[in-house]
């Protein structure tokens, strides 16, 4: 076996597919539970590395997105729904998956090999920019080939993987290692190191989005309301931040034009559009300095 931990064979490995299915579940069920609490010895590198991307964004540079196979699409999902949830704009983040984000049910395994285009691809890369990039062994020729194209064009890298001593986390500013246990089916890390992974995403993207100011006493203030129940949401979350009527709250967010931190200001202390917007800039787009400012 190889000596990368998610290449391991699990303890409960041998005879696998002669215990009874209830079993079986019960152990997929536990591996996921384990590798998930592996996050949590990542909280330092996360913190981190959530600080760099706010960072990016605030100085508008672009968050770049890489990895292949099951980390890609892990990637990809946390990527593609940072603007609805977030606002963040299209023009800041990019996707790089080895042989393209897949439009079939098929996801060839060889693309994570080619590193051919890669440079070009990250030829916009600069000193503003961040790169997430994702590999369970840490040694995938494409995400592995795309960290060392970040540091040359002087980007800061955020690596996530789940072998320490990897090539990824010892490239990486900001080594995020998710020391997940071995897979019960050996080396299929779309399972436990997948669960770590898309854990990680998420708390990176959510903590840089706290940095930004894009959450109010646990509520998306910066959501993009572009469909009924968001548009519901905000509505409500307006009403709870100000205090005021869903009615008054939806008036509000008329006049901001749907700008949920705008329409709190206009509801909560009766600034005009132009006033919260003012307001809002000055404090970096921080909603709660300005309601105390005002209180």
């Amino acid at each position: 076996m190889s000596d990368k931990t998610t290449e391991h064979l699990h303890d409960h490995a041998i005879g696998l597919d002669e215990r009874p299915f209830v079993d079986v579940a019960g152990l997929l069920a536990e591996g996921q539970v384990a590798a998930a609490a592996t996050v949590q010895r990542a909280v330092p590198a996360l913190c981190a590395g959530a600080e760099a991307m706010a960072r990016t964004i605030g100085l508008g540079g672009c968050l770049h997105y890489v990895a292949a196979g099951s980390s890609g699409l892990m990637a990809a999902a946390d990527a593609q729904e940072l603007g609805g949830t977030f606002s963040i704009l299209a023009e800041q983040l990019r996707i790089h998956m080895a042989g393209g984000l897949p439009r079939g049910v098929e996801m060839p395994g060889d693309t994570e090999d080619d590193i051919e285009g890669l440079s070009q691809a990250l030829s916009a890369l600069s000193d503003k920019d961040c790169v997430i990039a994702v590999s369970a062994s840490g040694s995938t020729p494409y995400t592995v080939a795309a960290a060392h194209e970040a540091l040359s064009r002087g980007a800061t890298l955020v690596g996530i993987a789940n072998n320490g001593g990897s090539a990824l986390l010892d490239l990486a500013h900001h080594a995020v290692l998710l020391e997940t246990p071995p897979e019960l089916v050996s080396g299929s890390t779309r399972m436990g190191a997948g669960t770590a992974q898309k854990i990680a995403l998420n708390t990176l993207s959510t903590l840089m989005a706290v940095h930004l100011g894009h959450v109010h006493d646990g509520m998306m203030v910066n959501l993009r309301a572009d469909n009924i129940k968001l548009r519901a949401r905000a509505r409500g979350i307006v009403a709870k931040i100000a205090d005021a009527s869903s009615d008054d709250a939806g008036a509000a967010l008329d006049a901001a034009n749907g700008d949920v931190k705008t329409a709190v200001l206009i509801a909560a202390r009766g600034m005009s559009a132009d006033e919260a917007k003012t307001a809002l800039r000055q404090s970096n787009g921080h909603l709660r300095p300005v309601l105390k400012q005002t209180t």
